[in-house]
């Protein structure tokens, strides 16, 4: 795969060229070069390192955990299947690949639960219709047989497609927390389905980066990077609700969850 070919896979998945640098390993500094033309010859282990993110998307993005369902092939697993699983095997299905979920850290826990904290006390000052939601969750995104997805916390202002433990279609706003074990997955994946689903907000919290990236699908203005000691303004309610991650931050230095 030649450079044109990489910058045109660039363009149809959307990678942002620090995604890029994170999948692939080179430097932010060089990709921003090799990809914006002002590096003319990039080194050849740059442009290895660089295919391998292009070539293999799905490789590094799809898990093994479902092989002991070995019926089927990654691809072709329902919403019946997902059903079936065992209820201590926590999964996603995401257009017909299950997909591991790993039992989240105390800091993954922790940090969802103080953002629908402040997501919940802001609806409630406001007397809001909107419903704000944590994991677990299960969220028929397209309304198909192929997709369930568990965001970390949501909202939902057409309360009217909540049934039972399911929400049927988008939701207004989604956070993933990111951990090892699914920051590909939510990075990539999951950020296309909820665009294209119509999720009119996206966030994703990275501590391990330091740092909040903001997708607003609804006004295009995006991505935002934000630090994580910043207040950051919840675009779906005209910035008027904030969340605060300098006080998460605190609270969890406060129990040595973070140094």
């Amino acid at each position: 795969m030649n450079l044109e070919q990489m910058k045109e896979r660039k363009r149809e998945l959307g990678y942002t060229y620090e995604q890029i640098a994170e999948l692939s390993g080179v430097p932010l500094g060089t990709v921003q070069k090799v990809f914006s033309g002002a590096t003319a010859s990039p080194r050849y282990d740059t442009l290895c390192a660089l295919e391998q993110v292009f070539q293999k998307k799905e490789e590094c993005f799809v898990k093994e955990a479902a092989a002991a369902y070995g019926v089927k092939k990654q691809g072709e697993y329902t919403v019946e299947d997902y059903r079936a699983l065992p209820d201590d095997q926590r999964m996603e299905l995401i257009d017909g690949v299950l997909y591991d979920m790993a039992a989240p850290t105390g800091i993954h826990q922790v940090v969802g639960g103080e953002i629908h904290a402040m997501l919940r006390e802001y609806i409630r000052s406001k007397k809001g219709r909107c419903l704000p939601m944590y994991s677990p969750i299960d969220v028929q995104l397209d309304c198909d047989n192929k997709t369930i997805v568990q965001p970390d916390v949501l909202v939902l202002c057409d309360t009217s497609r909540l049934s039972g433990n399911t929400i049927w279609g988008a939701p207004d706003f989604v956070v993933e927390v990111l951990s090892k074990s699914t920051r590909k997955k939510d990075m990539f994946v999951k950020l296309n389905k909820y665009m294209n689903a119509g999720v009119r907000e996206y966030w994703m919290v990275d501590f391990d980066k330091m740092k909040v990236v903001v997708y607003d699908f609804a006004g295009e203005n995006y991505p935002v990077i934000y630090g994580i000691h910043d207040v950051i303004p919840v675009g779906i309610f005209g910035g008027e609700c904030q969340i605060d991650f300098g006080e998460i931050y605190d609270y969890l230095k406060s129990f040595s969850l973070v140094e």
